[in-house]
């Protein structure tokens, strides 16, 4: 853990926004100050008429519309691709084309068939519409545990005597949560380039979401055509797909781990005392000295410890899957695959600007420290024992490497030739079907059971 959730603590003087207000002068006149305080106030009301419809620890109406206010304004929503006209068609025709190739290569290097059954053409505007649920998931528990952390510390005579105002805090509170949100997912959405870059499945089930607008900012300066790189792109979103169709147990996983390590997240109330003993009312500086003291960052127990490792191990088995299938899927037929598969894996594995965002959000960072161990693995088990067992391993999480298989992949790879794996007799299609049907099991049975 990185970073606060929700940019919990002070603000990082090294990294102003360009278009915040300096010392170097140039004051507005007095028409534009009129007109500026003008835009303040209606964007204030605007915020306060929607405190009223937040019923939660966020307030993801006005996220939306922040997120949505700020593409529009950057002119990047919806930028058509240098190469369409080329293709003869829209970027929607460009990324089916790709897609479908991709699928066709894939075929012939895992068992696991395809696993989107729309493919699409997202703008910035469609990511953030399409994923909100998703984020709204992974930032509930985050908001809840952060915003009820001080409602508790109060003493029942002070919340009594707050009444409505503990109400009216939390609506503020869900406001200022969803603003942040929306301008965070402003800034991932003009950046990602498929539904799955940050290894989680954020968008519907069984839909591969390409954004091509992103791809074409991303080739900018690779000199590679960028037809390669979307075929490229198409084949990694392809691959997850594959996985988290036909993996049942991987998005609830993921998903879940995520939400257990947020969940877990406590703020030492207590240090509310001493932070207030640091303060001098009359030294403005001492409050900016106190803040970031770090007394109110939350703590990582050691429960969140072991679900941040157990994240970081899936993920990492996932891009490097990933990673070594779309490899041999490709092969030779893109002359420069290797230089891209290079340029991705070092884009995915020290962490860009969608792991910043997440880490800003979440509380966490989504960087696969061990991918390149994880393709390794993925890598020697194909070559040893052939593609079946490697994806046969997908079947059941009891069935998956560890981290310490990461360490000693040749252990591993051993292991499984002398069938200690469990795998032996093991049908990996039979074997998740029978995952999804104790998945979609009625209680009623169990109970009996």
């Amino acid at each position: 853990m990185s970073k606060p959730p929700f940019g919990f603590g002070p603000p990082d003087p090294d990294k102003r926004g360009e278009n915040e207000p300096s010392d170097s002068g140039g004051q507005p006149s007095g028409a534009e100050a009129f007109n500026q305080l003008g835009q303040m106030l209606s964007q204030l009301g605007q915020m306060l008429s929607q405190a009223g419809s937040s019923t939660g620890p966020v307030n993801y109406d006005l996220a939306k519309q922040i997120a949505l206010q700020n593409l529009s304004s950057s002119g990047s929503a919806d930028v058509k691709l240098g190469f369409s006209s080329s293709s003869g068609g829209d970027s929607s025709t460009a990324v089916r084309d790709a897609a479908h190739l991709a699928e066709l290569w894939l075929d012939a290097a895992t068992i696991l068939p395809a696993g989107a059954t729309t493919t699409v053409a997202w703008s910035a505007r469609t990511w953030v519409e399409k994923t909100l649920p998703t984020w709204q998931r992974l930032c509930d528990p985050v908001a809840q545990q952060v915003s009820g952390a001080w409602v508790q510390a109060l003493p029942e005579e002070a919340k009594q005597a707050a009444g409505p105002l503990l109400s009216m805090m939390g609506q503020m509170g869900g406001m200022a949560f969803g603003s942040q949100l929306g301008n965070a997912l402003a800034q991932l959405a003009s950046e990602v380039l498929t539904s799955t870059e940050v290894g989680l499945p954020l968008g519907p089930a069984a839909t591969s979401a390409l954004l091509p607008a992103n791809i074409e900012k991303f080739t900018e300066g690779l000199e590679l055509p960028t037809s390669e790189v979307l075929v490229f792109i198409a084949a990694r979103e392809a691959a997850h797909q594959r996985l988290f169709a036909h993996v049942p147990w991987l998005r609830q996983r993921l998903l879940a781990t995520v939400e257990e390590f947020a969940s877990g997240i406590s703020v030492d109330t207590s240090a509310l005392e001493q932070l207030a003993g640091q303060i001098d009312p009359s030294n403005p500086a001492s409050i900016e000295e106190a803040m970031s003291s770090g007394l109110l960052e939350p703590q990582t127990s050691p429960e969140q410890k072991a679900a941040l490792n157990r994240l970081e191990t899936l993920l990492a088995l996932v891009e490097g899957w990933v990673d070594v299938v779309v490899a041999e899927a490709i092969g030779d037929r893109l002359p420069g695959a290797d230089a891209l598969r290079e340029t991705l894996r070092r884009r995915r594995a020290t962490g860009g600007p969608a792991e910043q965002t997440f880490a800003t959000l979440v509380g966490l960072e989504l960087r696969p420290r061990r991918m390149r161990a994880a393709s390794s693995l993925w890598k020697l088990v194909g070559d040893q024992h052939g593609i079946e067992k490697r994806d046969g391993l997908w079947s059941h999480p009891d069935l998956m490497p560890t981290a310490n298989d990461l360490d000693e992949p040749l252990d591993f790879s051993e292991r499984l030739g002398d069938g200690e794996s469990t795998l032996e007799g093991i049908d990996p299609i039979a074997e998740i079907e029978r995952t999804e049907r104790e998945k979609n099991k009625p209680k009623g049975d169990e109970e009996e059971n």
